[in-house]
């Protein structure tokens, strides 16, 4: 310690100009010399004496009211804890500060301070892969099928249903649904390969029909002048007639078709019998392998996918992750009402931490001081004030050396 070693250097000098003084020729200058270091050399043993008292017993011997600190030590240590408590830490200045502290803001200050590094951004987001590549995708897949079948099984599927086709037909797609049908099934007819399927199965079917008298006869002189290919194509007229008959907008039949339709749809839907079927068999696909295997597939997908992004992220140096944040930042600065409320929250909340455990500050104190040997407490005490304390003596002998000085010129007048 350097103080201490400056402190017993004065107290050496002092001693040594004394015995130096002793054994010059007496004249005006010895002799006031020998009066300055003689009560410079009694105010250092005074204060080595003073300043040593404090920590232990001067010499070894134990001298009383020397040692203060350590036969102290239960006093000091509660009137360190009571003034930290009421004093230093009290709960009212600490509640005063929380509330003058602007929680949030701070925050976001020392977020952006963190996040504007590239450095930072770069080790988060290799976190944050190294988080995802470990994940454990295969345990969520049976949550995720339970998730599903519960929500189900309890859903209201009929009224579910309900909603959605009247939403379908208020935006006439069951009308567009009709149409589409209608192109597909002319486009088929058209085909060359169709009437020739047409004209055979007709000309097989009328093979079929049994009929006697004139009737018989007229029948079988109609199948008789009629082959394959005639009948394919005049069936294949009449139903591409049909088709454009369907598709006009004003004709009867279209709106009949539409009709029926949208009453069997609701037929459908409304059917609890039917809707309990549906909901049990999209369980039981759920719960299945293939739904297992589908779930796995995807959730594996999403992770390869999210790696590649945070990969891609860290090369350019995270300008995304920190494009996210200022983003969620900007938006969420201008909740200011959303950002008092929480603000108020927190304080709150640190508040009530305080309050039910300020009491652990003493404790703590109490537990790391009693934790300390004698030796160990004094040379902390040392090495924190005694720095200051050695100052006493070096003043102590600077001092007497002075006063010695003018005790001795006043001994001459």
């Amino acid at each position: 310690m350097r103080s201490k070693n400056l402190a017993t250097m004065s107290l050496a000098f002092m001693a040594c100009g004394f015995l130096i003084t002793l054994f010059l020729p007496e004249n005006l200058a010895v002799i006031l010399l020998r009066g300055g270091f003689e009560a410079g050399l009694v105010g250092g043993i005074a204060d080595w004496f003073a300043v040593t008292a404090l920590f232990r017993h001067p010499l070894g011997l134990r001298i009383p009211h020397t040692s203060l600190l350590l036969k102290n030590r239960d006093k000091i240590i509660q009137s360190l804890i009571t003034a930290m408590e009421t004093e230093l830490l009290n709960k009212e200045s600490i509640e005063n500060k929380l509330r003058k502290f602007g929680i949030m803001s701070m925050g976001s200050k020392l977020l952006t301070k963190f996040f504007s590094k590239k450095k930072v951004r770069a080790q988060i987001l290799e976190q944050l892969s190294e988080f995802v590549s470990r994940l454990p995708v295969e345990k969520a897949v049976p949550f995720l099928q339970k998730a599903a079948s519960d929500y189900i099984r309890e859903a209201e599927l009929g009224v579910a249903a309900d909603k959605i086709v009247t939403k379908l037909m208020n935006d006439g797609k069951d009308v567009a649904a009709l149409d589409y049908a209608l192109e597909g099934v002319s486009n088929w007819s058209g085909r060359p390969e169709t009437k020739a399927m047409l004209g055979k199965i007709a000309s097989e079917k009328l093979a079929e029909v049994k009929l006697g008298g004139l009737k018989g006869m007229a029948f079988q002189a109609f199948v008789g002048f009629m082959d394959a290919d005639m009948l394919g194509e005049m069936l294949q007229g009449m139903l591409q007639s049909g088709i454009r008959d369907f598709r006009e907008e004003d004709s009867p039949y279209r709106e009949e078709i539409i009709r029926e339709i949208r009453v069997a749809l609701f037929q459908i839907v409304n059917d609890e019998a039917r809707m309990a079927s549906v909901k049990e068999w999209a369980r039981n696909e759920l719960e299945g392998e293939a739904a297992t295997a589908f779930l796995h597939t995807q959730l594996e997908n999403v992770r390869s996918k999210a790696l590649s992004l945070l990969e891609e992220d860290r090369a350019a140096g995270g300008r995304k992750l920190f494009a996210l944040y200022a983003l969620l930042v900007r938006r969420i600065s201008k909740e200011q009402e959303w950002i008092g409320s929480w603000e108020e929250r927190i304080r709150a909340s640190l508040i009530t931490f305080v309050e039910a455990n300020h009491f652990r500050i003493g404790l703590l104190v109490k537990e790391n001081l009693d934790s300390m040997d004698d030796a160990s407490l004094v040379n902390m005490l040392e090495d924190k004030v005694g720095k200051d304390l050695q100052w006493i003596r070096v003043n102590g002998a600077l001092c007497g050396f002075v006063v010695g000085l003018v005790l001795t010129v006043v001994q001459f007048i």
